[in-house]
């Protein structure tokens, strides 16, 4: 009885160690006496109890690990780098399943590996680069590591999903002389800016002055060319004026020395009223007045053609000189 209870319990532990669950998104590795024999899928699998093992089960998740290391330039500057690396198995064929398995003793030995590859492929970037160049060659170094160690990594059953420089910075000495360098070309383009803007307002400045005694000595002229006009407007009617006057007083048989006194008298009121300080002497007297008119007659007389009349034709007498 005893022993009927001992193959009992030995059967159904032999029975239930013959079925294999595999979690979804990982593949089971099936050896036997320590080779290789197959690969177990997700979902619930059979394997011989006591001949066949589950020698590894491997993940098919993406996968990260963050990296710190240095790097130096061409120039000999060195450069601090934090990256973060995001990686998988390459697919679920049964080839590359096993180089995943048995390529490294272990997940540790594999990290190792991958870690030290990609450092040494950006160390490998930068130090063909100038210092003033890394910081905007992110993505060359990516696209770089990359094509270095695809080829590596497939032949170990993974390729590199991405691999993003998180943040890259210099020694302190070298931060603070970049500082000043950018804060000299600031003050140096703030410098420009601010000539060119103050040259710019000057040329404003001066284009508006010339625009500004352009319109006023363009007004100017049109003002003195119709002030001009204005005066031989006036001349001409008082011309007409006096023409008619002289023919009028010629036909009624009058002197014409009345318009001349007229004028004269005129010309002393208009004085008189629009005065500012300037002085003429005029002889008021009736000797005076008589001798001034008589100059102004031979004066218009001097100016006058020939009078025809009816006794013959006569000259005017010359004029009458200044006393």
């Amino acid at each position: 009885m005893t022993w009927f209870i001992i193959l009992l319990v030995l059967f159904v532990f032999i029975l239930l160690s013959s079925f294999v669950t595999v979690p979804q998104a990982t593949v089971a590795v099936i050896t036997q006496f320590g080779e290789y024999k197959r690969v177990m899928r997700p979902g619930l699998n059979f394997k011989l109890p006591i001949l066949e093992k589950v020698e590894r089960r491997i993940s098919i998740q993406n996968r990260s690990a963050e990296l710190e290391f240095q790097a130096i330039t061409e120039d000999q500057a060195n450069v601090n780098f934090k990256a973060l690396l995001v990686y998988a198995v390459l697919n679920q064929d049964e080839e590359t399943i096993k180089n995943v398995a048995f390529k490294f003793v272990n997940e540790q030995n594999f990290m190792q590996a991958l870690v030290r590859t990609v450092e040494g492929s950006v160390r490998g970037f930068v130090a063909t680069k100038r210092q003033a160049e890394i910081l905007g060659s992110r993505r060359d170094i990516v696209l770089y590591v990359k094509e270095q160690i695809d080829k590596t990594l497939e032949d170990w059953g993974y390729h590199l999903i991405d691999l993003q420089i998180n943040d890259i910075s210099f020694d302190e000495a070298i931060m603070r002389s970049m500082s000043q360098v950018v804060a000299s070309k600031n003050l140096k383009a703030a410098a420009e800016n601010e000539g060119q803007a103050l040259l710019i307002t000057k040329t404003k400045q001066a284009e508006a002055e010339g625009n500004a005694i352009k319109i006023a000595a363009e007004a100017e002229r049109q003002a003195a060319q119709l002030r001009g006009q204005g005066v031989a407007l006036f001349r001409e009617e008082v011309a007409k004026g006096m023409r008619n006057a002289a023919q009028e007083m010629r036909d009624a048989d009058l002197d014409a020395s009345v318009i001349l006194f007229s004028m004269w008298t005129e010309s002393i009121k208009h004085f008189a009223e629009n005065g500012k300080g300037n002085m003429i002497f005029l002889d008021g007297s009736v000797d005076g007045m008589t001798r001034t008119m008589q100059e102004l007659v031979g004066l218009t007389k001097g100016n006058m053609p020939e009078k025809h009349t009816s006794k013959g034709v006569t000259s005017n007498p010359p004029p009458m000189q200044k006393s």
